[in-house]
């Protein structure tokens, strides 16, 4: 795609973005988004073939957003793992209640085998803070059971939180959900050495994938049985 298709393309996503704030997804119609953007109905089919293709990036452009306001965020904190663990809870509930027409775009409508790049790129952040968790001997289970625990908790408390009538909200019950979830899945501080196995085997767990992806010489079959036993070791 040339620079010239792709900056049009980038315009009317923010044109149709406007629309979905206005008015919900129900305002983002062809017809509409054409009229807003300046263009034809047929040239904006020919970027996107119909309204379900300008949702679907729609909702990449929703995450591309949230990831990079995420980032921005976690990179002003201290290096504690844990307390980005909170902070991204609390960040990711906030831009759904400023965003909430985008946020049940990108939460509400996900469909099995049909998440946007960005979306991984923000499921992969939340899976390094787990690792991370876990190589400080902070995590209490597997950081891909812990990813998923922290996930489904996140998004719950924030689609409910939409669905009540703002001057109703009351945040206290996200940030009493997320202190219940992130300390179910982590501990106190780190475990003194030989004190706690089940932290110790996850640590190695953690760190073995990071050393993976720098091109660790093990062979598949055994790091699938490393892996094994540290997760049998963690319980």
């Amino acid at each position: 795609m040339s620079e010239g298709r792709r900056a049009a393309r980038r315009q009317v996503l923010q044109v149709a973005a406007k629309l979905l704030e206005e008015g919900g997804s129900e305002a983002v119609s062809t017809r509409a988004v054409a009229a807003a953007a300046g263009i034809t109905a047929p040239a904006l089919y020919r970027m996107f073939d119909d309204k379900d293709g300008l949702l679907a990036e729609l909702a990449a452009y929703g995450f591309e957003t949230y990831l990079a306001e995420k980032r921005e965020a976690l990179a002003l904190t201290p290096d504690n793992p844990v307390a980005d663990l909170y902070r991204g809870w609390d960040l990711h509930v906030d831009f759904g209640l400023r965003h909430p027409a985008f946020y049940m775009l990108m939460y509400g409508t996900v469909q099995p085998g049909r998440r946007p790049p960005a979306a991984d790129e923000a499921h992969a952040l939340l899976v390094r803070l787990l690792r991370r968790t876990a190589e400080a001997g902070r995590l209490r289970i597997p950081v891909e059971q812990a990813t998923r625990v922290i996930h489904a908790a996140t998004t719950g408390a924030t689609l409910a939180l939409i669905g009540e009538e703002p001057s109703h909200r009351d945040l206290t019950t996200s940030a009493r959900l997320r202190d219940t979830v992130i300390a179910s899945v982590t501990t106190d501080r780190p475990a003194s050495s030989g004190s706690d196995l089940a932290s110790h085997a996850l640590a190695l767990d953690a760190a073995l994938q990071t050393a993976l992806s720098t091109g660790v010489p093990l062979r598949d079959t055994e790091t699938a049985l490393l892996r094994e036993w540290l997760q049998q070791l963690a319980g």
